[in-house]
């Protein structure tokens, strides 16, 4: 089974890396490490999510609505529209809601968001508007890559929580060392040894 990583290996390497580090106004190795970094927020914060069995269904239900996994048949066309290309043209064939990466950001972090980009933001040297930018482009990646495998091995919202576990904890092991060690220090607020509990505590009612 291909893990988010080799599905994100295009976005993240060659021509397509140089449109993803252009929409997001820095230079290609940058671009490369903030995703790296910002990764494993992402699924880790999704993870944590589904951890409550009716987040996990609606993760699911949201997957089954508008996250067939096109977008990685379109890479390029994806994000020539978040560098301010012919959306129509670029976006063909794809559901608008599987690219509107804010909005699924909205619905991983809620009101932590600012402090995800502030904390990203710190760790790779990018100002808040470029990790923004750069997790409106992952975002959707994400969601399209759980949305294939959701339908390819045929997962309930149990086997999405666990398919969104590995995948974490991939993420995490792959970043760069200096990059999660910082983000840990500065997101980790309470000191537990996991970020991901801080950022989304308000957000879960915790």
């Amino acid at each position: 089974m291909a893990g988010i990583l080799d599905m994100l290996g295009p976005a993240l390497s060659g021509g397509t890396l140089q449109q993803l580090s252009n929409a997001v106004g820095t230079d290609e190795n940058t671009a490369q490490r903030a995703a790296m970094a910002a990764l494993p927020v992402i699924l880790g914060a999704m993870n944590r999510n589904t951890n409550d069995p009716q987040r996990a269904q609606s993760l699911a239900n949201a997957l089954d609505n508008d996250h067939d996994g096109g977008i990685f048949d379109n890479l390029g066309g994806f994000l020539g529209m978040l560098t301010g290309g012919d959306a129509g043209a670029s976006t063909a064939g794809l559901n608008p809601r599987s690219a509107d990466g804010t909005g699924i950001l909205g619905h991983i972090f809620g009101n932590q968001l600012p402090q995800v980009q502030q904390g990203v933001g710190k760790a790779t040297g990018l100002d808040s508007g470029q990790v923004m930018k750069m997790m409106v482009a992952l975002a959707p990646m994400v969601m399209g890559y759980l949305g294939r495998q959701k339908r390819e091995q045929n997962l309930n919202a149990g086997g999405l929580s666990d398919l969104l576990n590995r995948e974490a904890s991939t993420a995490q092991q792959a970043a760069p060392n200096d990059l999660m060690g910082m983000l840990g220090g500065l997101l980790d607020r309470d000191g537990d040894g996991s970020a991901v509990d801080d950022l989304l505590g308000s957000f879960l009612g915790r």
